[in-house]
Parts: C-alpha cells; structure tokens; sequence
C-alpha cells in the first residue's frame, strides 16, 4: 500500500489531496495544528477509503513533530509520497511591505520553507527507497509581483528554488512544486477577507491535477493546476 505524509491536511487543499488519495487505497499520515479538527478530518477520511490514517497534531516548524509524521509514515511501511502543503501567510490580512511585520516574514519563510526542508531532509532516506515523490504546494505569488503579496510570495519562491534544486540533486525522485491556481479555501479569505471568493474553485476541484502528476509519473518540474485539468 502506498503511503503519503500530507501537512496542513485538516482542511482546504491538503484535505481534498487526502480524500483523493484515500478513496484510492492509500496510507495516510496528517498535519494539523488544530488536534480536534485534525482528528475529525482523519475520522472521516477511514470511511472514505480502505487505508489506514494516523493524525498526528502539531506545528511543521517544530523539528519533533516532523520526527514524529516520518516515523508514523514509517510504521506504515515507508513513504512514497510528501505533500508539503502547510503555509503561512505572514500576516493577516495580507499587507504592504512597508507594513509586514519582520517577525511575520520570518513566520511565513519558517513554515513554507524551513519546514519543507526539514521534513525533506527527515523523510529522504524513505524517499529514495521508495522512489517516491515530493509535492511541494506553491502559488503563482512566487512568480507574480502583487500588491501585498510580497512577503508570502517571497517564501514560495524560495520554496520554488529549493524544490527545483533538490530535483536536481535527487534524480531518482520526482519533485514537483505546483501553483494549485486560485482556490476558494480559508487561508484565501483570511489573506484577502474583503475578497468575494465565490468565484474561485474549491479544492476538491483541483485534486484531480495532482493525481494526473501521479498517474503520469510526471518528471520533476513546476507545474499549473489549472493548465493540467485544462490539458485532460
């Protein structure tokens, strides 16, 4: 049985990824910080599929529990799969740079940098043994210069770089980092709140794209939501 560690799987995007993978058989390790609603999620996502879920609450930056996810993925046989989907957005609601607080960047480049690269680093032996993939959740804010987005975006595209190194340097895994597009999620709302969101996917929408990565065994590379379910 193929397993996945998934972080920030509680709700939104990390939530719809792991229902996807449930329903098609796999073993599931989540992140959360919220312990009751991270359970309820884990509660819900065994009835969705044959595979085991372990939830283990906690914070990505905390070195532990990133100890604790591999060695959950471990005792389920390994890890084929990391999704690095847990983000800050350094502050909230989302302001100018004038206004970002140094504090709130360095939240925001902890948790959607140093945190990848920590669970990175812990799981690759597993990884490599599986030949199996890392899936790092990034925005089209690390290509893009907008308004009040610098510090977040500032963090995924340091997150896009580490990505597209650690394909270079890890040939025998695929590393992806994808812009999921925009979504209709409460990370959404709590960056933009005057924001009317109705417009925008639900991230259940999106789950199918990175099933594609993973049906195609897509090559290492950055990658669109939208432009992979255009291309069905």
């Amino acid at each position: 049985m193929a397993v996945a560690i998934i972080t920030g799987a509680s709700r939104g995007l990390g939530r719809a990824l792991a229902g996807a993978l449930a329903r098609r058989g796999w073993d599931l390790v989540l992140d959360g910080r919220s312990e009751g609603v991270l359970k309820t999620a884990a509660a819900e996502l065994e009835r969705e599929g044959p595979g085991r879920v372990a939830a283990v609450p906690g914070d990505v930056t905390d070195a532990a529990h990133r100890t604790a996810l591999v060695a959950a993925a471990r005792a389920f046989g390994g890890v084929d799969l990391l999704v690095n989907n847990a983000s800050a957005l350094g502050a909230e609601p989302l302001v100018a740079l004038a206004e970002l607080p140094v504090d709130g960047l360095r939240a925001a480049l902890e948790t959607n940098v140093v945190a990848p690269l920590g669970l990175v680093r812990e799981a690759l032996p597993l990884l490599r043994a599986a030949g199996g993939a890392v899936l790092n959740i990034s925005s089209d804010a690390a290509v893009e210069a907008y308004g009040t987005w610098g510090g977040y975006g500032a963090s995924k595209a340091a997150l896009e770089q580490l990505s597209a190194v650690l394909a270079v340097e890890e040939p025998g895994l695929r590393v992806w980092w994808v812009d999921p597009g925009d979504l209709r999620t409460e990370l959404y709302t709590a960056a933009v709140p005057d924001d009317d969101p109705s417009d925008r996917l639900l991230p259940a929408d999106v789950a199918p794209a990175f099933l594609r990565l993973l049906d195609e065994e897509a090559p290492s590379g950055r990658y669109s939501a939208p432009a992979l379910l255009e291309a069905r």
